[in-house]
C-alpha cells in the first residue's frame, strides 16, 4: 500500500490540472479508469450502458495534457514520478488480473 497522487491535466491550460491522491497504485488505476468512464458518460449520456476495451482507455491516456503519478517510497521517504506509459502498464496489469478472476 502505497500513496498514490494521480496528476492530471486534460487539456493544454495550466487551469485544467487537478489532483487526487490514494491509498494504493491499484487504487489510483482504478481512479483513471473510473475519469474515463465519466468521460464516457458525459459524452454519450443518452446511453444507458457504455463499454469499452483497453485501446480506446490508452487512447484517451494519451490525449491528455499531461497524466502522472507520486508514488510513495517508504524506504526513502519520497514520492517518485510516473508517466503516462508506466500507467497505462499498471491499468494493463490491473485489468487482466480482475479478468481473470471473473473467469
Amino acid at each position: 500500500m502505497s500513496h498514490t497522487i494521480l496528476l492530471v491535466q486534460p487539456a493544454s491550460k495550466p487551469e485544467s490540472r487537478t489532483y487526487t491522491d490514494y491509498e494504493s497504485v491499484n487504487e489510483c488505476m482504478e481512479g483513471v479508469c473510473k475519469i474515463y468512464e465519466e468521460h464516457l458518460k458525459r459524452k454519450h449520456s443518452d446511453i444507458p450502458s457504455i463499454t469499452y476495451d483497453i485501446s480506446q482507455l490508452f487512447e484517451f491516456i494519451d490525449q491528455l495534457a499531461d497524466l502522472s503519478c507520486l508514488v510513495y517510497q517508504k524506504s526513502t521517504n519520497t514520492y517518485a514520478p510516473y508517466n503516462k506509459e508506466w500507467i497505462k502498464e499498471k491499468i494493463y496489469i490491473l485489468l487482466r488480473r480482475q479478468a481473470s478472476r471473473a473467469t
